[in-house]
């Protein structure tokens, strides 16, 4: 056999039995030669002895390879900004440029492409079949729960079987797409498959290269030796659009939904296809891993991220499961923020050790639940967008539409959000529109037709005036929202009044929206202040407001004034202060005077309260505005105490945890819960030995029975008044 070294064309011809050898490229490495050797039968005999000089020049990378690899690196880099971080540092256009570039690069020596090249998205040639592929770990599905009762058995059952650990519990999106793994050896993407029947997938790893947020090699030095990634390829509803515009262009048939376009799309043959329809995937699970730092969820998902991967946003973690159930409203109410589709709300545990002993189903694990809704679609039509001022000055378009049936209900509107909304979804006048409604929450368009879009319609141009009082609008610094600045809007009053009238807030029978608008039209109310001094005579000369009413309506807001500072604090539609937060600011300081006192350190130091909230507070407190209000209230005799105020001793619950069950007679479930956060306790959804109360009503079922075998002290609603007491 011969000897090998490493040889370049800018050497002597090396000629062996008068055959020269003759290399493509100047550099090659010991791999190349081998190939080489094997394709030229001549060597093969074994006579002679050839040596391949290796020349000094060889050892260095040329300017050419430098400039590829710096391409590779900052292409790479933007990436992990755009698709990860959602925080871009340069234009398209110059990221088409350095790609454009690093493509003519490569072109010119095609010797220094490499499979994980930026460049490589999109195949050249398309694939015979779809290879069958066993998972190392199999890909379950995840159990379903239609109801917020499901979801708090499922957490009592995973309570039980953990025996009391305490467990934090991840609250996430539930992508409405197509379930894919992707695996990484030593940083390289090397396989893509689908869930298939979970066992066996089809090998996707060619379509999976063309998407632009998937990373071909994963950013960092030390990748693990074994990384499966899972998660979900969709498609947003924009990139729908786009795709439907050009299908209706070629004659061809358009597609229903993001889903369906993500599950054809990602087992075609030909991956330039793939690479057309503008796929994209989050990732959210874990699979076969070696050499995984994290061990737990949001800590994988950070590791995720800082390798350029794209994990599923909006994740959340809590330390009780109660508070993770709650939360699933508030993803909920963002569905309409989201350009791509969600079928559900996904609850997990976080830690991989519990996991690991919770183990699994036949067809699911024990530590995952989703808790989904029905999703209802409807085609209509924009008759007109108008625009609301709301109490904080927010103005809020508003789609008024061809009325439509959904979900039992008709529908004739649909709120856009803001101007960024609008812009987003590219609504205009007379635009078909997709409409949808999932479970109970408000209608929201998803996307528009554009391809049903008549010639000729103008874009949606947003007021720079106030359309109430003309007044000139204001974006939000670091905001999405335009705002009217106003403080005497006559809409902007009147909805501040109807607010401080609602149930959440002041809570004032009969003050309804119809004679908010005539107090604030006749000038009789101009500040909540205003409403302490109406009479019966201010209010019967309303209209449909007879003797009688008026009284009523004056004893209820007489009334409103010992509601505490908890509903007061929420009550002045202060930007960022909700019920919660109010409750929460009302329990720690127990004291207007506490919280006009306090700097702004001290505010954010508050539990759930953070920067954004604290400023807000603070700025409008401390203002002339804010001043001017909160004095006016006092004025009037508005209680500014706290009737939900914790001792900083600690109340007669402190450090308790306490479980309540069963059907209450002397108060609901969302009061005791409120007595007992009051005085200091900590509410619980499951009976653990930790447990120090139950509070059990009629029918109190498993928890109940569970806490007589675990000995917890067991508590009638009489025995818990009188602890209070």
């Amino acid at each position: 056999m011969a000897d090998f070294g490493w040889f370049s064309q800018k050497t002597n011809p090396i000629r062996d039995l008068n055959h020269p050898v003759q290399w493509p490229s100047p550099f090659f490495d010991f791999q190349n030669v081998l190939q080489w050797k094997i394709r030229n039968p001549l060597l093969h005999g074994g006579q002679g002895r050839i040596w391949f000089s290796i020349p000094a020049e060889a050892n260095m990378a040329t300017d050419i390879e430098i400039e590829i690899k710096k391409l590779r690196n900052k292409i790479r880099s933007h990436d992990q900004k755009y698709y990860v971080d959602a925080s871009p540092l340069i234009s398209d256009l110059e990221y088409d440029r350095m790609m454009e570039r690093l493509r003519h690069l490569e072109s010119e020596n095609p010797m220094l492409i490499v499979p994980d090249s930026p460049t490589q998205r999109v195949g050249e040639q398309p694939v015979d079949y779809l290879d069958q592929v066993s998972h190392r770990v199999p890909m379950l599905s995840i159990e379903n729960t239609y109801s917020l009762e499901e979801l708090h058995k499922f957490g009592e059952r995973v309570s039980e079987l953990l025996d009391g650990d305490a467990i934090e519990w991840i609250v996430e999106l539930k992508i409405d797409g197509v379930a894919a793994s992707l695996i990484y050896e030593n940083g390289v993407l090397t396989r893509a498959l689908t869930r298939g029947n979970g066992a066996v997938g089809d090998d996707i790893t060619h379509n999976i290269r063309t998407l632009q947020g998937v990373p071909l090699k994963l950013t960092t030095d030390s990748p693990p030796e074994v990384l499966e990634v899972r998660g979900e390829v969709y498609m947003n509803n924009r990139d729908l659009v786009l795709l439907n515009e050009r299908q209706a262009a070629n004659g061809e048939s358009l597609f229903k939904n993001t889903r369906n376009v993500a599950a054809g799309t990602i087992r075609l043959l030909d991956p330039r296809i793939c690479a057309q329809r503008n796929l994209r995937m989050f990732s959210h699970g874990i699979g076969h891993c070696e050499g995984l730092v994290a061990t737990n969820h949001m800590d994988f998902l950070k590791e995720l991220g800082s390798y350029g991967l794209s994990p599923t946003p909006f994740v959340e973690c809590f330390s009780d499961f109660t508070a993770a159930a709650s939360h699933c409203e508030v993803l909920i109410n963002r569905i309409p923020e989201l350009d791509f589709e969600i079928d559900g709300i996904v609850l997990k545990v976080n830690r991989f050790d519990q996991r690991q002993t919770l183990g699994t189903r036949s067809k699911s694990p024990r530590w995952i639940v989703a808790y989904k809704w029905e999703k209802y679609e409807a085609v209509t039509t924009v008759h007109q967008i108008n625009v609301q001022v709301g109490k904080t000055g927010a103005i809020t378009p508003v789609a008024e539409l061809e009325p439509v049936q959904l979900a039992g209900t008709t529908v004739s509107r649909a709120s856009l959000h803001n101007a960024e909304e609008i812009q987003r979804l590219d609504v205009r006048l007379s635009d078909t529109v997709v409409v949808e409604k999932a479970g109970k929450i408000i209608p929201h368009i998803v996307r528009v037709e554009k391809h049903h879009r008549k010639p000729g319609a103008i874009p949606f141009a947003f007021p720079t005036r106030c359309p109430a009082c003309d007044s000139e609008l204001h974006k939000d610094e670091d905001g999405v929202y335009i705002r009217c600045l106003n403080r005497h809007c006559e809409k902007k009053i009147m909805e501040q009044i109807r607010y401080f009238a609602s149930r959440d807030a002041m809570d004032i029978e009969g003050l309804g929206e119809k004679v908010v608008e005539q107090l604030v039209a006749t000038k009789r109310v101009r500040a909540f202040g205003d409403l302490y001094r109406l009479t019966v005579t201010d209010i019967e000369s309303l209209d449909r407001m007879g003797e009688k009413s008026a009284k009523n309506l004056v004893v209820a807001i007489n009334e409103s004034r010992s509601r505490g500072l908890g509903k007061l604090l929420n009550a002045l539609s202060i930007r960022h202060v909700g019920k919660t937060v109010a409750s929460i600011l009302a329990r720690f300081f127990g004291t207007m005077e506490a919280i006009v006192a306090a700097d702004l350190e001290s505010l954010v130091a508050v539990d759930e309260v953070g920067g954004i909230i604290a400023e807000s507070l603070f700025e409008y407190i401390h203002s002339d505005a804010g001043r001017e209000v909160l004095a006016d209230l006092t004025q009037v005799g508005v209680n500014m105490e706290s009737t939900e105020f914790i001792d900083a001793d600690g109340g007669v619950l402190a450090g308790k945890i306490i479980v309540v069950t069963g059907t209450l007679t002397r108060f609901t479930r969302t009061e005791v819960q409120g007595l007992i956060e009051m005085h200091s306790g900590k509410v619980s959804s499951s009976i653990s030995s930790k447990t120090d109360f139950l509070v059990a009503g009629d029918k109190a079922g498993s928890k109940l029975s569970k806490a007589k075998k675990l000995g917890v002290r067991i508590l009638s609603e009489e025995e818990f008044e009188n602890i209070l007491k």
